[in-house]
């Protein structure tokens, strides 16, 4: 039986060079005018990504039913849902140029950013695919003075940056790339965070190379795979620990800190049940924001599909069941 690919393993759709011309007509002529050449290019991307339009679908419904409709979602609601991705691209854009500004965003709690800068120790912000935490690494560039450290899991995020920095000069984040989280990376985010510099993670995002190491948490209605790896690390880095959401409303965007924990420890014998306990605690927010706004849900692949039943692939192409 053929398995389910690994949502790392989903091939990209369009090419750097198309992401490159689309930036040149949002320069030369506006957003207005971009949005008449990007609507058939993501129209185009929805009728043929049977796979991605499937598992935007399948969100949205379940999304529905959670929320108490049980209507299926629509053909014009996946399209909708890929085009509020390809803005929010633009939203990053925004955000660097300095067309979004602090009068555009709501926060739950303002004084999070300079309580970390004068207690002189850094924190970790668990963040997901849910909104744009790229317009908080934009604004928290220009106002707050301290270094942000996003680890992401694989070159496309690279590749988007670098695209970013030719269109936006100020660009300036310390992306880390990572397959895995051994001593030596939680050495030296340990020194970053000694130093008050900020940790960045994605918490809804598996494992790129090893199976098994999740916890099934209730996600919208059902139990989706979480990796422990991005909460092991903040139990490591003992340092307070953030749950971070940036999600639009109207042409504003709230940003959401909400306070986890000052440490996170694992007692070895109830380590398996705190991080249980802390990972459904993530899950649980994640379920809340999501189902209120679905159409900023980005991740367009089976969520809650069995992490041992995908395949993975190493670096040298072969497939890892």
């Amino acid at each position: 039986m053929t398995k389910n690919k690994h949502w790392a393993n989903i091939e990209e759709r369009g090419s750097l060079l198309g992401m490159k011309l689309l930036f040149a007509i949002y320069r030369l002529l506006g957003r207005r005018i971009l949005l008449i050449f990007l609507f058939p290019v993501v129209l185009y991307i929805y009728a043929t990504g049977k796979a991605a339009r499937t598992a935007s679908r399948d969100f949205l419904t379940q999304v529905n039913y959670y929320n108490g409709n049980k209507k299926s979602a629509s053909w014009l609601a996946g399209l909708k849902h890929f085009l509020a991705f390809a803005d929010s691209a633009f939203d990053k854009i925004d955000a660097w140029l300095g067309n979004i500004t602090t009068a555009d965003i709501i926060y739950n709690q303002d004084g999070v950013m300079q309580s970390i800068i004068e207690n002189k120790k850094g924190a970790i912000f668990i963040g997901s695919h849910l909104g744009n935490i790229e317009v908080c690494r934009a604004l928290s560039q220009g106002r707050y003075h301290i270094p942000i450290n996003v680890l992401v899991f694989t070159e496309n995020a690279i590749k988007f940056n670098e695209v970013l920095k030719k269109a936006a000069d100020n660009v300036s984040v310390n992306l880390i790339q990572l397959s895995n989280i051994g001593p030596e990376l939680a050495i030296s985010l340990q020194e970053k965070v000694n130093q008050g510099e900020i940790i960045v993670i994605v918490g809804d995002r598996t494992s790129v190379s090893v199976a098994g190491r999740v916890v099934y948490s209730p996600f919208i209605g059902k139990d989706a795979p979480f990796s422990q790896g991005p909460f092991i690390l903040a139990a490591l880095l003992k340092c307070p620990i953030y749950w971070l959401f940036c999600l639009k409303e109207g042409k504003k965007f709230r940003v959401i800190f909400e306070h986890v924990s000052d440490e996170l420890a694992l007692p070895r014998k109830q380590r398996t049940q705190v991080l249980e306990s802390f990972i459904n605690l993530y899950a649980d927010r994640l379920s809340f924001y999501a189902a209120k706004y679905p159409q900023q849900w980005f991740n367009f692949y089976d969520f809650w599909q069995q992490d041992q039943a995908v395949s993975r692939k190493e670096s040298n192409g072969e497939s890892k069941q």
